[in-house]
């Protein structure tokens, strides 16, 4: 027999939706005006008519922006560096992986040598850190300068391997004895008992390093010179502006605006993102709450 709510609690879950509800359209919203914006016309887009829907002018059609993404002399360019997005998420998530499941699994044993030091060292690079300027010169000094040693250079994050080792911590000693009494070592231990129970966490902490490589754009704009390395937020950023200064100066030889322009190489940008938290958020909402930052 349900339980029947009384008036209190009727008024908490009508506020406590609504509430929701609205901070969730105001998430969706600017997607939403993004992807009208960018099947829209020159002139609507121009004049801020686009609200919620694509808005066509008198003899125009909205698709001249995608059409100049897909055939322009920029094309080749564009593609590239979607590959090379691609290349830094998956490469630049798997040496962060790696790196962060062995560094979290020795720090999450009391056995280990020194370990409350390391522990503290891990937690008080997130306190305090030297700084963009110095960590820049850094980067410099060994050579940080194109895609492969940017994976390499970026492949360490002190939070996401604490959250790891809080979850490792969380697995019963007594599993790991079982598996050191059948004969097992480090190595089958972390790979045969630690990752496949903690699957969920490991999927939402590699999902938190490919997401902050595929939306990456600061440190690829000052450590990456060859435009042919670029990444495709940089090519947006960097590209894009030349391209929108060009329709600036001859709005005629266009059949698209500037604004038009860059709302299409967003929603290209976004697709892959789109596509792949769906079938990731179930281990996403399982392995969010693996703990907060402790010592």
């Amino acid at each position: 027999m349900m339980k029947r709510l009384d008036r209190t609690e009727i008024i908490f879950k009508l506020v406590s939706y609504g509430l929701l509800t609205v901070f969730a359209l105001a998430c969706l919203y600017p997607l939403i005006y993004v992807l009208s914006g960018s099947f829209s016309s020159t002139t609507p887009v121009d004049q801020g008519r686009v609200v919620l829907w694509p808005v066509w002018g008198d003899n125009e059609n909205g698709f001249k922006a995608y059409e100049f993404v897909f055939t322009s002399a920029y094309s080749k360019l564009f593609w590239l560096s979607y590959c090379n997005a691609f290349f830094v998420t998956m490469y630049g998530t798997l040496v962060s992986m790696i790196v962060g499941i062995c560094g979290a699994y020795a720090l999450s044993k009391p056995r280990l040598m020194f370990g409350r030091g390391f522990n503290f060292m891990l937690v008080f690079t997130m306190w305090f850190n030297a700084g963009m300027i110095p960590t820049y010169n850094n980067f410099k000094a060994f050579g940080v300068n194109n895609i492969y040693m940017f994976i390499i250079a970026l492949g360490f994050n002190a939070f996401n391997i604490i959250l790891l080792r809080n979850y490792f911590s969380g697995i019963p000693t007594e599993i790991e004895e079982a598996a050191t009494i059948d004969g097992a070592t480090e190595f089958q231990i972390l790979m045969r008992v630690y990752i496949p129970m903690s699957k969920s966490s490991i999927i939402t902490v590699a999902m938190f390093y490919a997401v902050a490589r595929w939306n990456g754009y600061l440190w690829a704009q000052m450590l990456l010179e060859d435009k042919y390395q670029w990444p495709l937020t940089l090519f947006i950023r960097q590209q894009v502006d030349t391209i929108a200064a060009d329709i600036s100066e001859n709005p005629n030889a266009y059949e698209f605006s500037a604004l038009g322009l860059r709302y299409a190489y967003i929603v290209l940008s976004i697709i892959p993102i789109i596509i792949v938290y769906p079938l990731l958020q179930k281990y996403f909402a399982a392995g969010v709450n693996v703990g907060g930052v402790k010592e």
